[in-house]
């Protein structure tokens, strides 16, 4: 019979773990079946107009995933070299999307260390960039990502660090895999949010639910270029109806949910804080970022236990772990993660660490006290 894994029901590693449904499927097949690259199917057009809209720009290009719509829109940003990026030092196009910006672009990039542990302010990015001297690599494009770790960054910082960029001619891009987390949390339009971009990338795979997609918005003659490169980056793809039609019902039906997963999380993020554990940040939208240490048990330990009841995250590094929450994560799932996570923690009361060489490093346990 082969190996079997362990059944998963509830899968709180990412919010990309969400399965498309039965609905999801009728919606599918009843989408247009034309050509993307000839930019003919009606169902593509359709998403591209209906999220420019919502951010406020004149044109979309629905793509594969989250790193294209990224890496095309700061390839189209980034006309001649020398130039660089400046970025959060965490941000996904700079440490998780293979070193996209060097290879595509051949950019520099300026990673600026947050100084209060949650984002990046106006002075910190006017301390960074780099300006004309020949000895430079200018500063071109200001990429933000929000959220970032499940952060939000403030509106008010955005627009700030957004007059600063205009005020310098640079270009600013938002990475807003999860901007509809932080627009459905703060009540912050989308369009309010695309007023201060030149280019925004939206990821459709992760809390919004759709099976695969993404996809940047900016203006006309911005997208037609995205377009071209699309093609050169081998992302044309041909009866994309089908994927548009059901990224396009998730929007209207799955966005509006987001604030009861946010709930969520902060309801488990609070148990977790009471059972002695701590986290790296604090939990604003769908992402806990658990540290254990305290507790005498590793992250290991816990995705053992919760994995019995079929509930799946990452074993982390030791002590620390990510959980992410997403629509199809049930209130009777949080419930059972607390109730397990708290008989885990009664269990091992008392254990002390007998090693620990850094945050992030497998721990040993001493014996579970009786």
């Amino acid at each position: 019979m082969g190996y079997l894994k362990e059944k998963v029901i509830y899968d709180m590693v990412s919010d990309t773990a969400t399965k498309p449904t039965d609905e999801m499927f009728e919606i599918m097949k009843q989408a247009t079946r034309e050509d993307d690259v000839y930019h003919e199917d009606d169902s593509v057009i359709a998403l591209e107009r209906y999220v420019s809209e919502l951010t406020g720009h004149e044109d979309g290009l629905f793509c594969a995933s989250g790193t294209m719509t990224n890496q095309l829109c700061l390839r189209a940003h980034l006309t001649q070299p020398p130039h660089s990026v400046l970025l959060d030092a965490r941000s996904h196009v700079y440490i998780h999307e293979c070193g996209g910006l060097a290879y595509h672009s051949q950019a520099n990039v300026t990673p600026v260390h947050a100084k209060n542990g949650l984002y990046m302010t106006a002075e910190e990015v006017s301390d960074n960039i780099l300006g004309e001297d020949i000895h430079n690599s200018p500063t071109r494009v200001i990429s933000i990502e929000n959220t970032l770790n499940g952060l939000i960054m403030p509106i008010d910082e955005i627009a700030k660090i957004s007059v600063l960029a205009r005020s310098r001619g640079i270009k600013m891009h938002v990475d807003g895999a999860r901007l509809w987390n932080a627009s459905q949390e703060t009540g912050v339009s989308l369009k309010e949010y695309g007023q201060h971009f030149d280019s925004m990338s939206l990821c459709l795979s992760k809390g919004i639910g759709a099976p695969i997609g993404s996809i940047l918005v900016g203006s006309r003659a911005f997208v037609a270029k995205c377009r071209h490169l699309r093609k050169l980056f081998g992302g044309g793809w041909r009866q994309a109806g089908s994927l548009a039609a059901v990224a396009h019902w998730c929007i209207e039906n799955i966005m509006p949910s987001m604030p009861h997963t946010h709930q969520q999380a902060k309801r488990l993020a609070m148990s977790l804080e009471s059972f002695g554990c701590s986290l790296v940040y604090p939990c604003m939208t769908n992402q806990i970022w658990l540290d254990t240490t305290a507790t005498g048990v590793s992250t290991k330990l816990l995705s053992e236990a919760l994995a019995v009841h079929g509930i799946k995250i990452s074993a982390g590094n030791g002590c620390t772990s990510r959980i992410v929450l997403h629509h199809q994560i049930t209130d009777e799932a949080i419930d059972q993660f607390i109730t397990t996570a708290a008989a885990l923690f009664k269990k091992y009361e008392g254990s002390r660490p007998l090693a620990i060489t850094g945050s992030f490093n497998i721990t040993a346990y001493a014996t579970p006290a009786k």
